[in-house]
């Protein structure tokens, strides 16, 4: 059997996807309270209000670069017409390295190493309640 290159970027591909999903099924809401403090600054995400970045007020299942008065850089809006919607997955690997997902992002975080962070701060976006 033959393997062509895009048949192994795509496998490749699907491995690394994958990886982060099992992660972020077993976020804590509470601790990524905790870490979105670190977010806070810009971010608000328990109103639709925007600060600096974009209000992240149900964010999972969102369309990228969707929400009402807030300009958005090109980066991000060319990177929604190829990821249209901020999935788990989607937000899980643009919150570990920002600038390597949306290149030209004028986001200046520069993102969270660990996994478990990421799975955390996920299960508090996704239910900002769950964190009380």
């Amino acid at each position: 059997m033959r393997f062509s290159l895009s048949m192994l970027f795509g496998a490749a591909f699907a491995a690394v996807v994958a990886a982060p999903t099992l992660a972020l099924a077993d976020g804590d809401a509470a601790k990524g309270a905790k870490i979105f403090k670190k977010c806070a600054a810009c971010h608000n995400a328990l109103e639709a209000k925007n600060k600096v970045g974009p209000h992240l007020v149900d964010i999972i299942e969102r369309p990228i670069a969707s929400v009402e008065d807030y300009k958005y850089s090109p980066a991000m809006v060319e990177y929604a017409a190829e990821v249209p919607t901020w999935t788990v997955e989607a937000l899980g690997a643009y919150l570990h390295k920002p600038k390597a997902v949306v290149k030209g992002t004028k986001m200046a975080f520069v993102g969270l190493k660990k996994d478990k962070d990421i799975a955390d701060i996920i299960a508090y976006l996704t239910d900002p309640a769950a964190a009380k």
